[in-house]
């Protein structure tokens, strides 16, 4: 049973809105089946919903024409903006140091060596080895007269920090781009609790794009099975957004810049 009423009901929250004689207030009283013991009130005030007034507003917007095209981008021009291109490995230095890498900057092999085994002797573990797999770093840091392991001898059991070349330095980023294809492997970049990359100056380049083609250049046809493009120590924070280092990797990343030229510095 509907029954429809002036609005005289007093606890109507808008009794204004029926002042003029073309609106009305409706006091809707629908009772269910008694079986199922349910009672509905729906007490519906004034001609005015929700469903007229998203109408006008149509209706408003259609008589005001279409929407102006947004403005159309310009797809060649670059993302991000340039860097410095003589300035780039400072560049890559504050952006590797912002994102939790250690950095050491070394002018000749003079300042390398005792660097180095100052940074092992404050970093290595008791009974813990420095891993060393490259020949080329293996003679290098023979002649630093920096001491290390060139065997895989108890590597599981004593690899605290693993020495590896890259590819390349993203300064963009602050990236190291790692490679397989060395005598480092897989293994020396991502098992030990600590990765200490020997990088050059030469090798700063201003994007990842930059990176993949000397990459590329270097390589030709023979790519690596695989590039890692390192950005600092391994982290998550999957469990209670709790950030962790080491979970996945290194839980310290390091960098020694030397100059292309420091053997043959003073």
């Amino acid at each position: 049973m509907v029954t429809c009423r002036p609005c005289t009901y007093r606890a109507c929250p808008k009794p204004k809105l029926f002042s003029s004689s073309n609106q009305s207030c409706y006091y809707v009283n629908r009772k269910a089946s008694r079986k199922a013991g349910l009672f509905y009130v729906a007490y519906l005030c004034g001609m005015s919903s929700s469903r007229d007034s998203m109408l006008a507003r149509i209706r408003t917007a259609l008589a005001a024409g279409p929407a102006p095209l947004p403005l159309t981008p310009d797809w060649t021009a670059p993302v991000h903006p340039p860097l410095p291109l003589n300035d780039l490995a400072v560049v890559f230095a504050e952006n590797f140091r912002r994102i939790g890498g250690e950095f050491v900057y070394c002018e000749s092999l003079v300042q390398l060596g005792p660097a180095l085994r100052s940074w092992l002797a404050e970093r290595l573990p008791l009974g813990q080895q420095c891993y060393v797999w490259e020949p080329a770093l293996q003679a290098l840091l023979t002649q630093a007269e920096v001491p290390f392991q060139a065997t895989e001898a108890d590597f599981w059991g004593q690899a605290a920090v693993g020495i590896t070349s890259c590819e390349a330095l993203v300064a963009r980023t602050g990236s190291l781009l790692v490679a397989p294809a060395t005598a480092s492997g897989r293994r020396l970049s991502i098992y030990p609790d600590q990765h200490l990359v020997l990088a050059r100056p030469s090798q700063v380049v201003a994007e990842i794009g930059d990176a993949l083609r000397a990459v590329q250049a270097r390589c030709g046809a023979t790519l690596p099975s695989m590039l890692s493009l390192t950005t600092g120590p391994s982290r998550t924070a999957d469990i209670e957004k709790t950030l962790v280092l080491g979970a996945h990797g290194p839980r310290r990343l390091s960098l020694f810049l030397l100059e292309d030229d420091a053997e043959n510095a003073a």
